[in-house]
């Protein structure tokens, strides 16, 4: 279970990485340079989705939880603005949702 944590995680970080920079460079008038690791970043995402043990709509599904929750930290560690409450409340459900569709008994 950690694994899978760990690897949606990393998933999810690849992703915010891949869509960060482009918006450095549209929005902030950042180097048009940050597109190179933007889109290396952007297929490290890809083919981390492509490790996940179980079929592509499930790990999708489950994925947005987590990233969700990456997406929480990333505006309290990156963009300065600390969470709310709600936030955080809001995060923790989409945990537990990707938690009950990725670990959930299944039938053979």
């Amino acid at each position: 279970m950690l694994k899978t944590f760990g690897l949606f995680a990393l998933t999810a970080l690849a992703e915010i990485v891949g869509c960060y920079l482009p918006y450095l460079w549209l929005r902030q008038g950042k180097s048009i340079w940050l597109l190179v690791p933007a889109a290396a970043s952007l297929m490290l995402f890809a083919w981390l989705l492509s490790l996940h043990p179980t079929s592509a709509g499930r790990v999708y599904a489950a994925y947005g939880g987590v990233y969700i929750g990456a997406a929480i930290i990333w505006l309290w560690l990156v963009d300065g603005i600390r969470p709310t409450g709600w936030d955080l409340l809001g995060s923790a459900v989409a945990l537990v949702g990707m938690a009950i569709i990725m670990f959930a008994p299944r039938g053979a």
